[in-house]
Parts: C-alpha cells; sequence; structure tokens
C-alpha cells in the first residue's frame, strides 16, 4: 500500500481503510507517524525502513510479511509514496504470492508526480513538455544510476534520490549536451510541514545542499507557473 508523499490528507480513502481494520503494520522510514497512527491500537507496529544503499534488509523483510501473514488475517505494508514507483513493491508481492499468500494492491501517490505539483510545476505543460523521464538515480544496492542519457531523449527529466548525487547528475546532463541555462528544480520533504523548494539552473545545481528526501525536477517546466516561486 501507498502512503503517498507524506501528508495525512494526501492519503486515499482506501489506503485510511485498510489501516484502519489492520492487524499488523509494516511500514518505511518515509511514512508520516500520523498516517501509521490511524492503525488501531492493537495492531503490531514494524519499522523496516531503510538507508540509502542498505538493500540487504529486503530478504528480512520479505520473510517478515510472510512470517505476519501466518498470524494476522490483514497485515499492511505500508510504502512512502507509490509502491510500485522505484518501491520495489512488486518484489514483496511476489515473494508473498508465492507462499500463497492473498495479496491486495493499493496504489498510492507517487511523490515522483506529487512534489513537482506541490511546488507548482506541471510536468506535461502543454507546448512545453510532451515527453517525461522518471528515474531513481540510486539502483540496486545503492550503486548510481547514470541519468545523462534520458536527457535528450525527453522534454523534462524527473529525478528520484538524487539528493546526495546532485553535482554528479549536473555534470552528466551537460556532458550529455544540456546547456548550463536549463531550467532545474529541487522539491525537499514535500508535502511535509518544512518542504522546501530551491528553483535555478543546471549550472547551479551541482553546488546546491539540502535535506533528503527530495524530487530534481529537470527542463523547461522547473520555470514553475506563476506564483510558485513567491
Amino acid at each position: 500500500m501507498g502512503a503517498g508523499p507524506g501528508a495525512l490528507d494526501l492519503l486515499t480513502l482506501r489506503a485510511r481503510d485498510r489501516l484502519l481494520e489492520a492487524d499488523a503494520v509494516v511500514y518505511d522510514r518515509l511514512v508520516a507517524p500520523e498516517v501509521i497512527a490511524l492503525a488501531p491500537a492493537s495492531a503490531e507496529r514494524f519499522d523496516v525502513g531503510k538507508g540509502p544503499g542498505d538493500s540487504h534488509r529486503q530478504a528480512f523483510i520479505n520473510e517478515l510479511l510472510v512470517e505476519l501473514s501466518a498470524r494476522h488475517e490483514r497485515v499492511v505494508r505500508l510504502k512512502g509514496g507509490d509502491p510500485f514507483i522505484f518501491g520495489r513493491g512488486a518484489e514483496e508481492v511476489e515473494v508473498l504470492r508465492a507462499r500463497g499468500v492473498e495479496v491486495e494492491i493499493v496504489p498510492g501517490l507517487s511523490s515522483l508526480l506529487s512534489a513537482p505539483a506541490l511546488a507548482g510545476i506541471a510536468l506535461t505543460t502543454r507546448g512545453v513538455s510532451r515527453r517525461v523521464a522518471l528515474v531513481s538515480a540510486v539502483g540496486e544496492g545503492g550503486e548510481p544510476t547514470p541519468v545523462g542519457d534520458l536527457a535528450t531523449h525527453v522534454d523534462t527529466l524527473v529525478v528520484a534520490m538524487g539528493s546526495g548525487r546532485r553535482r554528479e547528475i549536473a555534470e552528466e546532463l551537460r556532458a550529455a549536451g544540456l546547456e548550463l541555462e536549463t531550467p532545474v528544480a529541487s522539491v525537499e520533504w514535500a508535502s511535509w510541514p518544512d518542504q522546501r523548494v530551491r528553483w535555478g539552473t543546471l549550472e547551479e545545481l551541482g553546488d546546491w545542499t539540502g535535506r533528503a528526501p527530495a524530487v530534481l525536477v529537470v527542463g523547461d517546466v522547473a520555470r514553475g507557473v506563476e506564483g510558485a516561486r513567491e
């Protein structure tokens, strides 16, 4: 189940209903406490949040879900954003179904789509952006994922988990042929009380600092809509 970008009121109604009847909740580090609190007081709670590159814990999480499913009727696996957008949800579903566990998938509002919107960035602005690519800057085992190969094939590039690789990403995109003046925006902690949006250009991106999680938007749409920067 996807918890959305963070704010409680961006949780779907179906997700809320499933939490209200949960016997156990297994949640990631980017799920807001207010969301987890919707589960009954009697529900077991398991914090299995992983840091960048901490992929070795995935096998433990898989086994925990199988074990809980043997003891409880309703187990909620709660992930930030959407479980099928860079959330490893498909891997967990595959393991559970292979063990004979019935699975329901509850989509969430992906941060890759909602963070730009919350910053006033329309990813498919007419006449500006017809092709959008979503990419994770970090791959299996925490290894960096090249993003430059996409730069010249789309109008807008949306990068997840790129907070710690800003300089590398800027260098890759410049090497791929993007102009230094290409607009760039960074949306940190989208929908949380301390959400922060930074506006600039590709030339400036490598020098930015900030806190993860952050979503980077590269392309002309990153100029924002009128009033977005105020």
